[in-house]
């Protein structure tokens, strides 16, 4: 499967996409409300649906740990194993082994660490994030990154974004080893290089050697002030290709702990809906999303500062 990606409009730096996946289309920019375990809590998937939601996401770690890569492959794969026949997006597990940084160890080959659960060790390399997400057969795969703490010196920056770059080559190889066809989705790339602009355009330009379908931004929302955040952000957003989808730093980061995330927005100089109509894409308490077609004039400003997670 080869994700397509559809852009529709433009006001400025703001876009309004739709994105092609093998269970169906996604219109941008979109929330994709969060099912850890393959579940969002306390919803179905009939509510989702009925709430306007296109994709989910789930989570490669969590998924891995329990109840196993295995046993949701046994039992039909992440969408039946979730009732959910639309697309799903599967992060890598990269920035849930960042967080447990008193508990692992990383080298080139990948990530040992004291599984939260039992404090078993688990090991999760490049190839082993690939094998996981085939398995739950995801529309979207994330590539396994070494998620750049922060703070981070430039050459610390630098070291962690090189390994991300040689990691990348091989969550390509491995994801498409039998060919892009016998995939069962795509797989997205991640930059990283923390908040060094330089190094962050360094990563994508390694990113875009390797020619993946869609790009995230990582390493961001890891505790750095929002003024950097937004620095790196307006620094790096221009230079990344306007012909593909682009995740922002809630989906290439913190996901786990979140309501919802969003595709292709505003925040990340994006998605902007197509003319005329009046109305807002508003997110309720609960974080899910009333969805219509609204105006790029009725996108809250707030869409454009901020965190990226709509919790």
């Amino acid at each position: 499967m080869t994700l397509r990606y559809e852009l529709l409009a433009t006001d400025g730096a703001a876009r309004r996409g739709r994105v092609h996946a093998r269970h169906g289309s996604i219109e941008t920019p979109a929330f994709m409300p969060v099912g850890t375990y393959g579940t969002v809590k306390a919803m179905t998937a009939e509510e989702l649906e009925g709430l306007g939601a296109e994709i989910v996401l789930g989570n490669t770690f969590h998924l891995m740990l329990r109840p196993g890569a295995d046993v949701v492959a046994e039992l039909g794969g992440l969408h039946r194993f979730m009732h959910w026949s639309r697309p799903i997006l599967t992060d890598s597990g990269g920035f849930q082994v960042f967080s447990l940084a008193k508990l692992r160890k990383i080298s080139e080959e990948g990530v040992k660490f004291r599984s939260p659960i039992d404090g078993s060790e688990v090991r999760l390399t490049p190839e082993d994030s690939m094998d996981v997400q085939r398995k739950l057969g995801s529309d979207i795969a994330m590539m396994f990154d070494d998620c750049t703490a922060w703070p981070a010196t430039e050459t610390q920056a630098r070291a962690s974004m090189e390994r991300s770059m040689r990691w990348a080559r091989r969550c390509h190889d491995h994801y498409y080893r039998d060919g892009r066809d016998s995939a069962p989705g795509d797989l997205f790339g991640i930059v990283q290089g923390g908040m060094y602009p330089q190094l962050r355009r360094e990563s994508l330009e390694a990113l875009m050697a390797i020619d993946l379908p869609g790009l995230a931004v990582g390493g961001l929302a890891v505790g750095e002030p929002e003024p950097e955040r937004l620095r790196v952000l307006e620094e790096l957003v221009p230079h990344m290709p306007t012909d593909r989808p682009r995740l922002p730093p809630c989906c290439a980061g913190s996901t786990c702990s979140t309501v919802s995330c969003r595709l292709d927005t505003h925040a990340m100089a994006t998605s902007s809906p197509a003319p005329a109509s009046s109305t807002s894409v508003t997110p309720s308490i609960s974080g899910t999303l009333g969805r219509s077609t609204p105006s790029v004039a009725a996108i809250p400003a707030a869409t454009t500062r901020g965190p990226i997670c709509a919790t």
